[in-house]
């Protein structure tokens, strides 16, 4: 599976931005999906979760939502309110949907969210 993250950049507070991860190698619907960061000195956190359906979803904050498109093969994370605190690099990740409660085997490179006060 490859995984193609992008949307990342500099916002100041209260901003939006919306990352996207395209996926590959895989039926897409047989995966599911998630969004990480680290931040510098900083352990990497889960951010979002998402089902191979798309019907399940976990959210760090509900400032974020995550959403899939089947269709175009994509995950989405929206982020709203960002906040200096939010800034980290961001992965996206994903395993087979049927493996739940494993690891995310197949991750995506890092897309930089850095939010300015």
């Amino acid at each position: 599976v490859q995984l193609q993250a992008s949307g990342g950049g500099l916002v100041q507070a209260g901003d939006s931005l919306r990352l996207s991860c395209a996926a590959s190698g895989r039926t897409f619907t047989r995966l599911a999906l998630g969004w990480f960061r680290q931040a510098p000195g900083k352990e990497r956190e889960t951010v979002a979760t998402i089902s191979g359906s798309g019907g399940n979803t976990y959210t760090i904050d509900s400032r974020f939502t995550v959403y899939r498109d089947n269709a175009k093969d994509t995950v989405y994370l929206q982020m709203n309110s960002l906040r200096p605190e939010d800034t980290a690099v961001y992965f996206c990740a994903a395993r087979s949907a049927t493996d739940v409660g494993t690891g995310y085997p197949f991750w995506g490179q890092g897309t930089q969210v850095t939010v300015s006060s």
